[in-house]
């Protein structure tokens, strides 16, 4: 495996052209007082829209990106961007961390300070993602997706290390643990719905509070958010508009990042535009979502390794433990008191400290 040194490095003149797209964005109307009920709101994506035109500094990012050690190499035909943090330990455990959609790289910036200081960290982008580029072939799913990282593991000389994940990374990490079975020692998920399944205990024999979280995994499961059911339909459409306007893209990633985030969203702004404006600049807002309709419907990893578990209160949706227990070997379950779906942006701290403890404990160091 060829793998080379990566820089971002940005042209100003693309930077120039979004100021100027914009400063010319034709702004669409909006029914007074409806607030969310119709969409993201006018007002908020005006203020978003002004502060990523007059303020925000894409340079800072750029430089924040590159103080990581980042990397490209080819895999199955695909280019695959990663980042690669080793620890001071020589003996440090691997671990390897995947982000989810409409999150990229972006979302692992706050953690992997604290998580180096004990592990080596493998951050890749899935393929159709950031600096990965477009999937340039049919047949990208989550189990494409998993074959690759063992084999980018393979290529970094790692044959012993950990998975983590939330969102797609959770299905990538699960996907994982079955494919390259010898070789990974734990996985740690931040997303991992349960609705019941044949043999499950019937709903009426858990407690109240798990049958508020089964309801509402299954509502969740029934009723796919819009971006969702586009996504796994037909995201060559709304490709046509993502890449030709950041405010349209700006809005379209703002809706489920306002959903599925905590209801003080404690994203920053800042934060929330340098995963924008990373799908902007590489014009993968249309390529990401291919994943989606490529991997389908729900899928069954058989996983052997131990599993960790971090529940975030206001996540999408919350598992039912007894219902995990039957799925997966559960070695450690933590109830966290603040956070919704995407805990490395909103709640890092507790996210790093979770991932740490999950894996010390299975002999990490």
């Amino acid at each position: 495996m060829k793998v080379e040194p990566f820089l971002v490095a940005v042209p100003q003149a693309d930077l120039d052209d979004l100021r100027a797209r914009l400063g010319r964005t034709r702004w669409p109307d909006e029914l007074p007082g409806v607030g969310d009920e119709f969409g993201v709101p006018l007002a908020r994506v005006r203020e978003l829209a002004d502060h990523w035109r007059h303020r925000y500094d894409w340079r800072a990012a750029e430089a924040e990106l590159n103080s990581h050690p980042q990397f490209v190499t080819e895999i199955d035909g695909q280019r695959i961007h990663f980042l690669h943090v080793r620890s001071p330990r020589p003996d440090a455990l691997p671990l390897v961390l995947t982000h989810g959609w409409p999150g990229s790289v972006v979302e692992f910036l706050d953690v992997i300070g604290p998580l180096s200081v004990d592990f080596h960290l493998v951050v890749p982008s899935i393929p159709g993602w950031g600096f990965s580029g477009p999937t340039r072939e049919r047949g990208w799913d989550v189990d494409r997706v998993a074959r690759a990282w063992a084999e980018l593991m393979r290529g970094l000389g790692y044959r012993r290390y950990g998975a983590q994940g939330g969102d797609w990374g959770a299905s990538v990490s699960r996907a994982l643990s079955q494919h390259d079975a010898d070789h990974v020692v734990g996985v740690h998920l931040n997303y991992l719905p349960t609705p019941r399944l044949p043999g499950d205990p019937d709903s009426a024999r858990l407690t109240p509070g798990d049958q508020e979280r089964l309801a509402q995994t299954e509502a969740y499961l029934r009723d796919q958010p819009a971006v969702r059911l586009v996504n796994g339909t037909r995201p060559q459409t709304p490709a046509y508009a993502l890449n030709d306007s950041p405010v349209g893209l700006l809005a379209w990633l703002l809706d489920p990042m306002t959903m599925w985030a905590a209801r003080d969203f404690p994203i920053s702004p800042d934060r929330v535009l340098t995963n924008v404006t990373l799908f902007w600049l590489t014009g993968t807002a249309g390529t990401a979502p291919r994943l989606h309709r490529e991997t389908g419907g729900p899928r069954s990893w058989h996983t052997v390794q131990p599993v960790g578990v971090l529940v975030l209160p206001e996540d999408i949706t919350r598992p039912v433990r007894s219902y995990a227990e039957r799925r997966l070997p559960i070695a450690r379950w933590t109830e966290a008191d603040r956070g919704g779906h995407f805990p490395g942006l909103e709640v890092p701290e507790l996210l790093a400290a979770d991932i740490r403890a999950f894996f010390l404990d299975l002999g990490g160091r």
